[in-house]
């Protein structure tokens, strides 16, 4: 398993459709990951420190890990079939739970959980990133530094 980052989330042109950008801890590759609106959103309110007046489900799904002293260990991204990601959740009691790697990135940002991939995912989805083309991940950064949660769409 490699240790991830999430760099953020953007809107891919031109289906419209939000991805998630994970990138590898002291690599090169890159892990794109397509979701749907509501999890962008609730990502981009996680990275940047939005707090909503009533708690979204990723904040409620904290919440509830913490009046049930509970903690989430690690996210991993563990398998890709036909074109679909898999993750679990990990908790500090020993459970582990199978969820969407969307809704596992919302929550493990909200509790400052590592997020970790799975090799072969890497290896098949994986995105490298030479060197030369990291001033168009620095734009991609500049975007995100920019972007809204409103403009994935209406959050609720």
């Amino acid at each position: 398993m490699k240790q991830m980052e999430v760099v953020g989330v953007r809107v891919e042109m031109p289906t419209n459709q939000p991805i998630v950008l994970l990138k590898e801890s002291g690599g090169q590759r890159y892990l794109p990951i397509w979701i749907g609106p509501m999890e962008a959103t609730a990502i981009a309110f996680a990275q940047q420190g939005m707090v909503p007046a009533r708690p979204l489900t990723h904040d409620l799904m904290r919440d509830i890990l913490q009046a049930l002293s509970v903690e989430l260990k690690q996210v991993n991204i563990t398998a890709l079939r036909d074109g679909i990601f898999f993750a679990d959740l990990v908790f500090s009691n020993g459970t582990t739970v199978s969820a969407r790697p969307s809704d596992s990135i919302a929550l493990a940002l909200r509790t400052g959980t590592t997020i970790y991939a799975n090799e072969d995912i890497l290896d098949e989805a994986g995105v490298s990133i030479p060197d030369e083309q990291e001033d168009e991940v620095e734009k991609f950064r500049e975007f995100l530094d920019n972007i809204t949660p409103e403009d994935f769409g209406s959050a609720t």
